[in-house]
């Protein structure tokens, strides 16, 4: 871990260290994410905090795909059974048993 020490300027501006903004690519003007947990600040880049989030999303995921991809699926089979007449209805989906 890297350590630097700095002043909070006036309006409570505080100064990134041209090495951590170099290591975290930053650029003026950039977003950044700003996290008060317990007595730290932590700011990571907005793509470092958009990476972590789609990670933490990813771990969710169902193991069938999206469900919209299911939705449509059902939706598509539904529309088919209603074009042609003596087609039997299908089963309800689990997601539609709930």
């Amino acid at each position: 871990m890297t350590t630097s020490k700095g002043r909070l300027a006036a309006g409570g501006r505080l100064v990134v260290p041209a090495e951590f903004r170099r290591r975290l690519g930053l650029q003026p003007g950039d977003t950044v994410v700003i996290e008060l947990r317990g007595q730290e600040l932590r700011v990571r880049s907005s793509d470092a905090a958009l990476r972590r989030l789609q990670d933490r999303l990813a771990a969710r995921r169902s193991p069938r795909g999206r469900a919209s991809d299911e939705l449509l699926a059902e939706r598509r089979a539904e529309a088919a059974r209603e074009a042609s007449p003596g087609i039997p209805p299908a089963t309800p989906s689990p997601r539609q048993r709930r």
